[in-house]
């Protein structure tokens, strides 16, 4: 491959960051209302962190299979694939509104919408050479904003046009853009499809010495990043007693200075190396947590511990995906990424219980951001052992957890 990406390799990585955009766009959609729907069907803290956690879940874990489809399929069969898909539990929505279980059932289904991401990262893997991977997968990673979209327009919407309003436009976006992606994308060069069976790739996929602490380390950046989003609006409405309409605008600042950082972690990462990238943003994590939980007042003490935590959770995703991109063989990486980005996805998926189930307890939030803290800790030692095992910006692909 060229050393100077094509005009084609843009265009196909700023496809996939957008088909990872919109679905997370619709991934995010019960969050927003999370508040609304507690009050009007009278669910307890946990029920209510439930809710909006089990797409977390279901899109975390099936990261794995379409990580395995896209190195077998590539991903112009897979992101088409999960856009039309994606819309039917998305219109499902409007009828189970009034329905806790019924919700439950299809937020489990919309759990596809976080999928896109274990198709996206091999395509734009494939695409660029290794020195530019970085800010490649930074840039696909941005499609994380999708959650900052359903912030910012889930209740306003829901206010002027009606509940099903923001639903029915989320179901056509994606159903036009699939059709664009059937029309545009293209798998890169030299692409080969696997001849081995999932069961064989997922067991190498897990046998790679790197897997699974950069697992570890993405569901401390990615995961952090995932938890806040679905769970700060709560959390602004329970703890500062914030509107739904305040708390979702800020939630989705949360979002979007994380998602800006994203590919500048990526980019310093090509320049200075991952692990060093790595530790910086946790270093920042592990004492805004701390500070946070002594619950300083909103502005502005709260206000700039939740914007600065936020750059440091995105530039951290976008470094450990630097790692992935330097450590994984070409066929690997579709099965890499998608147990990476499982893992990932699962840590955002139990911070919001815990949350829930410590605020219910305690009725306090502190608890639960010195637990975040504490993990952050851990997360930065471990980067830092990978900073002192390697003079290089490029850690060697036989570096050992």
């Amino acid at each position: 491959m060229s050393e100077t990406p094509s005009r084609t390799a843009y265009v196909n990585v700023i496809l996939a960051a957008t088909s990872f955009l919109l679905c997370s766009w619709a991934w995010g959609l019960i969050s927003p209302l999370g508040g609304r729907l507690g009050t009007a069907l009278h669910l307890s803290s946990f029920q209510q962190s439930l809710l909006v956690a089990v797409p977390v879940l279901v899109g975390s874990l099936g990261r794995i299979p379409v990580g395995a489809l896209t190195d077998r399929l590539g991903a112009k069969v897979m992101l088409p694939a999960i856009s039309f898909l994606t819309l039917l539990p998305v219109l499902a929505l409007i009828p189970a509104y009034d329905s806790y279980p019924a919700l439950l059932v299809v937020g489990f289904f919309l759990g596809l919408g976080g999928t896109p991401f274990a198709a996206a990262i091999p395509h734009g893997n494939g695409w660029f050479p290794p020195a530019q991977r970085g800010f490649a997968l930074g840039v696909i990673g941005m499609g994380m904003g999708g959650t900052a979209i359903a912030a910012l327009l889930t209740t306003p919407m829901l206010d002027h046009f009606g509940r099903n309003a923001q639903f029915v436009l989320v179901a056509i976006v994606l159903a036009v853009f699939g059709l664009i992606l059937l029309a545009v994308l293209r798998d890169p060069p030299g692409r080969t499809p696997p001849t081995t069976s999932f069961a064989q790739r997922f067991g190498t996929a897990a046998k790679q010495p790197m897997t699974w602490p950069l697992a570890g380390l993405y569901a401390i950046t990615f995961g952090g990043y995932v938890a806040f989003a679905v769970y700060l609006v709560t959390y602004l409405q329970t703890g500062y007693g914030l509107e739904p309409n305040d708390a979702s605008l800020k939630a989705a600042g949360f979002t979007l200075v994380a998602v800006v950082l994203r590919p500048f972690g990526g980019s310093l990462s090509d320049r200075i190396g991952p692990a060093r990238v790595l530790t910086g943003c946790l270093v920042v994590v592990t004492v805004m947590a701390l500070w946070q939980s002594f619950q300083p007042s909103l502005y502005p003490w709260a206000t700039i511990t939740f914007l600065t935590m936020a750059g440091a959770l995105g530039a951290g995703a976008g470094a450990v995906f630097a790692l992935v991109s330097q450590v994984t063989a070409r066929d690997q990486i579709g099965s890499v990424t998608g147990i990476v980005g499982a893992v990932g996805g699962l840590g955002g998926f139990v911070p919001p219980l815990v949350m829930g189930a410590i605020h219910g307890i305690t009725g306090s939030y502190a608890l639960g951001l010195v637990l975040l803290a504490i993990v952050a800790f851990a997360g930065l030692a471990y980067s830092w052992f990978l900073v002192r095992r390697t003079s290089s910006p490029t850690p060697p692909p036989a570096l050992s957890p």
